[in-house]
């Protein structure tokens, strides 16, 4: 279809907020490859760099978030809000979108308010189970809200939900068929069982600790190790590669090889982690980051331990670690339970159901609900 959409996306901060914003850009362009993008992010944040090397224009605005504790930060938040608030004004009125669609972070705030107060359609896709307080101010005004857990209903309107899922790489979703391809391109052991690390886009360095510290424990139990350090730590750790089986890497861009190779998996609880675990279907043990709003990874965690789909292991009980890595080791009952749990939360099409929903906000398709 030759229909020209003007799509704002607004999201950042984090890979959890980035890729998925990307993600459904795609499938928009697949569809409607004359529609025209914009994306707005904060200035100087990952998705700067992130977005343009996935072919999108992005602005940047002057934003970032509340800190914990009494900084310089805290004082300039009033001052970033109102800037940022006058240049998403600006972006608006320049771009002229048919729909503006927010997908969490320091930027999406400013945005979709524009955005709603001026009567366009708007969009919010929360990733998590606990959602944010932007997120829940935006939702009274918000066109529609697309959401990956159940019962947000006590968070926002009840007619706005719709339960699509998280975007997920397209490429996990063959996963299953990559496992020798994931053994040689890691280089890999067949005869050795594969223990997968994966802290998050910028790393997490309580996960990276425990693993340091846990690297003669891996080798008596002749685990490797296939670890993504994060940018901030990888040298701190890179040294480790002189270990046998051993592997650290900033980052991962054959990420569908590197699930598929792993017989077992550490990852902190974002919510696209956990929807892509969720597809990949592997034993994982979650760490939740501790460091994080309204504490929503231990939430998101939480909903899939609660379903025997996961373990988790909070950063203040890492000291279990061993034994209960263990336990799963010499427990082939368990890691079966564990995948087959996970596999059926998985919601593989979150990100096709997300676009249905756009061409049902800008009048290309109509709700089969009403």
């Amino acid at each position: 279809m030759k229909f020209k959409m003007k799509v704002l996306i607004s999201g950042g901060g984090t890979g959890g907020h980035i890729y998925p914003a990307i993600a459904i850009a795609n499938e928009i362009k697949e569809r409607y490859p004359a529609a025209e993008f914009l994306f707005v992010g904060a200035k100087d944040r990952m998705e700067m760099e992130k977005v343009p090397n996935a072919g999108y224009k992005i602005k940047g605005l002057w934003i970032s978030g509340i800190q914990r504790k009494l900084t310089v930060d805290n004082l300039s938040f009033p001052f970033k809000l109102l800037s940022s608030i006058w240049e998403s004004k600006k972006i608006v009125n320049a771009f002229k979108p048919d729909v503006v669609i927010g997908t969490g972070g320091f930027a999406s705030g400013p945005v979709l308010y524009i955005a709603e107060n001026r009567g366009i359609p708007t969009l919010i896709q929360e990733q998590n189970s606990y959602p944010g307080i932007t997120n829940k101010l935006l939702s009274k005004k918000a066109s529609s809200i697309c959401v990956a857990y159940d019962n947000l209903e006590r968070f926002f309107p009840k007619d706005k939900i719709q339960k699509t899922g998280n975007p997920v790489r397209q490429n996990l979703l063959t996963v299953d068929s990559k496992r020798e391809t994931g053994i040689v391109f890691f280089k890999l052991d067949k005869t050795k069982k594969t223990l997968l690390v994966i802290g998050g886009s910028l790393g997490a360095r309580a996960v990276n600790k425990l693993i340091a510290s846990s690297i003669d424990f891996f080798k008596e139990n002749d685990i490797q190790v296939i670890w993504q350090t994060g940018e901030f730590y990888i040298e701190e750790y890179k040294h480790f590669d002189k270990r046998e089986a051993i592997q650290t890497h900033a980052f991962l861009s054959e990420m569908d090889l590197a699930y598929a190779a792993a017989d077992f998996i550490i990852s902190r609880a974002g919510a696209s982690s956990i929807s892509e675990l969720c597809i990949v279907g592997k034993p994982t043990i979650f760490i939740p980051s501790p460091n994080v709003s309204e504490d929503h990874q231990t939430k998101n965690a939480m909903t899939l331990v609660e379903r025997e789909a996961a373990i988790l292991i909070k950063e203040s009980e890492l000291f279990f670690f061993q034994k209960k890595f263990l336990n799963l080791l010499e427990n082939e009952k368990l890691q079966s339970n564990l995948s087959k749990n996970i596999k059926d939360l998985a919601l593989p099409n979150a990100t096709k159901s997300i676009v249905d929903q756009i061409e049902i906000l800008v009048g290309l398709k109509k709700n089969k609900e009403n």
